[in-house]
This record gives C-alpha cells, sequence and structure tokens, in this order.
C-alpha cells in the first residue's frame, strides 16, 4: 500500500465518489468493516484451533 501514495489515494477516492455517490460511500464503508472484521475473527479462530491441536496439555485442561 506504501506503493500508492497521496495522489493515488485521491483519485481512488475521486473514483469511488463517482462511481458510488455520497450517500452509498459510508454504507460501502460499513460493509467493509463487517466484512474485515469477520475474516479477522476466522482467522483468529484457525489460528487458535491450530494452537489447541499443537498442545496437547490444553487438550487435558478442558476435559477435566
Amino acid at each position: 500500500m506504501s506503493n500508492i501514495g497521496v495522489p493515488g489515494l485521491i483519485l481512488i477516492v475521486l473514483a469511488a465518489l463517482i462511481l458510488f455517490g455520497p450517500s452509498k460511500l459510508p454504507e460501502l464503508g460499513r460493509a467493509a468493516g463487517r466484512t474485515l472484521k469477520e475474516f479477522k475473527d476466522s482467522v483468529s479462530g484457525i489460528t487458535e484451533e491450530k494452537k489447541e491441536a499443537s498442545d496437547p496439555s490444553r487438550e487435558t485442561e478442558r476435559k477435566s
């Protein structure tokens, strides 16, 4: 993302305004935020499952 720079970001924002209009941008931002949150939650869930599978001592703690 560091290769985009300020002029590139301005161009992206202007293109989004032209394509979607100012009334739709907040909705798109919220949807993108929700999507990223769900993705992060699912990734953290997968990493936790891998940690639990690789650590047998956690398995015995859950059973007791």
